[in-house]
This record gives structure tokens, sequence and C-alpha cells, in this order.
């Protein structure tokens, strides 16, 4: 009776896929009409993703490369538009003290990445590198933009976004239970968050989850934190001896950083225009999550194997319970 009922569901998957999108949409647009805010007040980040999620898992993958594409772009729109809502002064200086952890725990995670995956779990040198690169920066951005100077192939390129896709979806979830739990103050929580959850989506999302000032927070940190891809990539080079190869630089995160100055010089005597800019990339950012579990599917869970899997976890643990101690203590 469940089989027959999923394969209605996968027969209609495109039916399924635009209904749900049209849905969020429609209710996200509701807060601009009065009276009709409470519609749209459930629809955050963490529902949306749970929803790709469990449509992809149910239903399988439809439009995979739109998917991608457009989750890519649009959580890059989303990063500057939030920048319009940020004050340049009270982000950095309230990000100051994340900053400061930053450099140790970029080099410690890629090195304790490398021991344990070489080591430990017997991984090959490329899919190590890979997944200690994805933990100590910005998740697939960072295995993105290594992969190629390094001349990983197609598995070691797989494996390791699948992996670190995964725990990413996790975290979404679990780390705004944790701080409420642990009662974080949002300058702790939007550290934390910056500094232990892998992809700048899940980190955006997972801010936002819990607060203005901790998503600020944690938005300037991850895309400071982002910024070490370029020098990554030149050492990624040198130890793997690739010449030649090209190296992606996350421009956007110069935008996200021109919006804020924009916002803080400019828009001063007109905040409205400010905000409203920043109150459409919150939407846009719920709508890339959904974007982002609709890309999951059960190939890329059958893909990943234990082991990748276990060094993953067990990075993802030490990273996370280190920053914890370090910023609650």
């Amino acid at each position: 009776m469940a089989s027959n009922f999923i394969k209605t569901l996968q027969k209609h998957n495109k039916q399924i896929y635009v209904g749900i999108l049209l849905t969020l949409t429609v209710l996200l647009l509701m807060d601009y009409f009065p009276g009709l805010e409470f519609m749209s007040s459930w629809v955050t980040p963490p529902v949306a993703l749970f929803l790709g999620l469990a449509f992809a898992l149910t239903c399988g993958q439809t439009h995979p490369n739109f998917n991608k594409k457009t989750s890519k772009y649009l959580l890059q729109y989303s990063v500057v538009g939030l920048g319009f809502g940020m004050n340049l002064h009270s982000a950095l200086a309230s990000g100051k003290e994340g900053m400061s952890f930053t450099i140790i725990s970029v080099i410690g995670t890629l090195a304790l990445g490398w021991f344990l995956g070489r080591k430990f779990f017997k991984l090959d040198k490329k899919t190590s590198y890979l997944i200690g690169s994805g933990t100590a920066i910005c998740g697939g951005s960072a295995i993105a933009a290594v992969g190629p100077v390094m001349k990983a192939n197609d598995s070691e390129m797989s494996v390791s976004l699948a992996t670190i896709f995964i725990l990413n979806a996790i975290a979404l979830f679990i780390f705004p239970a944790i701080g409420h739990a642990l009662d974080m103050t949002q300058q702790q929580f939007g550290t934390w968050a910056a500094i232990a959850i892998h992809d700048t989506s899940s980190v955006v999302g997972a801010g936002a989850a819990y607060g203005e000032e901790a998503l600020g927070i944690a938005t300037t940190i991850k895309l400071t934190r982002a910024l070490w891809i370029i020098p990554m990539a030149f050492f990624t080079s040198f130890v793997f001896k690739s010449k030649g190869q090209k190296i992606t630089i996350p421009w956007f995160i110069f935008f996200f950083l021109g919006a804020m100055v924009v916002n803080t010089y400019l828009l001063t005597d007109v905040p409205q225009i400010g905000l409203a800019i920043n109150e459409l990339a919150r939407k846009t950012l719920t709508i890339t999550m959904f974007f982002i579990g609709a890309s999951l599917s059960m190939n890329v869970l059958k893909s990943v194997g234990l082991k990748p899997l276990l060094l993953g976890v067990l990075l993802w643990i030490i990273i996370s319970v280190t920053s914890l101690t370090y910023i609650m203590w």
C-alpha cells in the first residue's frame, strides 16, 4: 500500500514540486498584506529545507540541474541582500571575536581532517583533503573550489559533497535547538554557527532562525571565513603540484561587504530601502533552502559510504565542541 502511494507521488513529482514551490512563495508574499502576516510566519528556512528533503526522498529528484544552479545563485543574491540590513561597524565589531578564532580553526581542521582520513579511516588523500576543506571553511563552496585544483575525479567530488551536504542539512535543524537549550546569547550563537556549520546557506538559515543579531554575526564571520578559499586554493595547487588550474574567487562576498557600506553610509536617511531589500532577501533565502533540500536523492545517500561519513561526523563533532567550549567559556 505504502509502495503504491510512493509510486503515485513519483509519477506526479513535477506537479508536486511546482505545487510546493508556489505554495511557499505565495505564503511568504502574504507578509506584504496587512492582516495576513501570520500566514508566512511558519515558513522558515528549516521548514523549507525539510519540505525539499521530504520531496526528494519520497518523490525523487526533479529538475536537478535547475535546483543546483538556482540554489547557488539565489543564495548569493540573498546574502548580498542581507547586507543592506546590516551596519558595517556593528557587524565587524560583533564578529571580531569569531574572526580571531578563524585562523586556528581553519588550519587545525584541515590538518586534523587529513590525519584522521589517511591514518585512521584509511581514505584516499584527495577525499580526506576535500572533506577537511569543506568542514574547515564553507562546505560545498570550498570543495567545489579546490576539487578542480587538485584534479579530483567525479567520485571523490561526489562523495565529499554528499557527506558535507548531509551534515549541513542536519545542522540547520539541531543547532538552533542546542543554542536555545544552552541559553546562548545572539552573539554566542552567531559566532558558533559560523564556525561549526559547514555551508553558508545553513549558517545564514540557522542564524535567521535564532534571531536578528545572530544572523548578522553569523553571516559576517562566515563570509570572512569563506575568503580563506583563495589562499587554500593556492596552497592546494602547491601540495598536489597542480599548475595552470583556475581558482574560483567568491566575488559575492565583496558585494555583500559593498551592500553593508551602502546601507551604512548612503541609506541612513532612507533606512526603509535597506530594510525592504533585506526583508526580500530573507524570503529568497527561504526559497533557496527548498531548492537545496530538493537536490538530495537516495543515490546521493548511497554514494557516500560509511568511512567518509564517519570522518565528516567526527570532524564536525570536534570543531563544534571545541568552538562551543571556546565561545561559552
